[in-house]
């Protein structure tokens, strides 16, 4: 179980820009597959559960690019 936490954490430090950019794509999945829910069953509470799991997802992403004060951004603070 340690192996595979450890291969886990190292794909995720020396990956980090490509794991953003998959949370992107899945945040944009989410959006067109709730607009797609809505049109097709009129339900507005899953639909609008998505578009606010995507909200999440890319403000998780903009708290790890966008630098702080200093002009440093904590992606950059990650070892590769």
């Amino acid at each position: 179980m340690n192996s595979l936490w450890a291969a886990i954490t190292e794909f995720f430090t020396g990956n980090a820009g490509a794991v953003l950019a998959l949370v992107m794509l899945a945040a944009i999945a989410l959006v067109i597959g709730a607009f797609v829910l809505w049109r097709r069953t009129g339900e507005a509470k899953q639909p609008a559960l998505m578009v606010l799991l995507a909200l999440i997802a890319v403000a998780n992403v903009l708290i790890l690019t966008v630098p702080d004060g200093s002009g440093v951004a904590p992606i950059e603070q990650v070892p590769d």
